[in-house]
């Protein structure tokens, strides 16, 4: 993956303006559906390339950001629109029971909002998260505003370091895939725990849902 990450970041020095918005919108919009997409560097790259001089930062802010919260917004809606279906099906009900739907669904409408914000700073969470927000029946602004803040709070601060980072561009990006490797640490622990929560729930009578 890092032969990979460089491979685009010095292609990108070489992108006209124009390119590099196309650049940093389809990756911080593709990390909804595909996490291991390394959108966090691409959008600080964006950001220090834009403090040098390549392109407007505040721009590269804008796309990165509506480009993510649109990628959250579609996975929403196939969870609102296909959701229910799908865990009705002999292999949905692999994944969720019906009666563990009930608990989502009751627990998304009380926290779902909260939910969602905190989500966004999670990798492996920020693509499910909004799909289940969705499949539960949460509101369009319930789902959407959350999402639009903790978007714009997460890549404003990547942008803005980026376009700030000076002659600092490898300090800032350990910096930034340090503090992401913690991050994922934190993530996997909830991982653990809602995995554990959801065997707990189940029921394994052998009865059929």
């Amino acid at each position: 993956m890092g032969d990979v990450v460089e491979t685009l970041l010095q292609g990108m020095t070489d992108l006209p303006e124009l390119l590099i918005y196309v650049v940093v919108g389809v990756f911080a919009a593709v990390e909804n559906v595909f996490p291991p997409v390394p959108a966090d560097v691409i959008a600080l790259f964006g950001g220090f390339l834009a403090g040098n001089g390549g392109a407007n930062p505040w721009v590269v802010f804008v796309v990165v950001w509506l480009s993510n919260v649109a990628g959250a917004l579609l996975m929403y809606w196939i969870g609102r629109n296909y959701g229910q279906r799908f865990f009705s099906t002999r292999i949905g009900q692999l994944v969720l029971q019906p009666q563990q739907l009930v608990k989502l669904d009751a627990f998304y409408r009380r926290r779902g909002a909260g939910v969602i914000f905190v989500s966004r700073f999670l990798p492996m969470f920020r693509a499910v998260v909004p799909a289940f927000a969705g499949m539960s029946g949460l509101g369009w602004l319930r789902a959407g505003l959350p999402i639009l803040a903790a978007s714009g709070l997460w890549y404003g601060l990547i942008v803005y370091v980026g376009a700030t980072a000076g002659q600092n561009w490898e300090l800032i990006r350990g910096t930034l895939e340090a503090t992401g490797r913690w991050i994922y640490v934190v993530a996997l622990a909830l991982a653990a725990g809602v995995a554990l929560a959801w065997w707990r729930s189940r029921d394994r009578s052998g009865a059929e849902p």
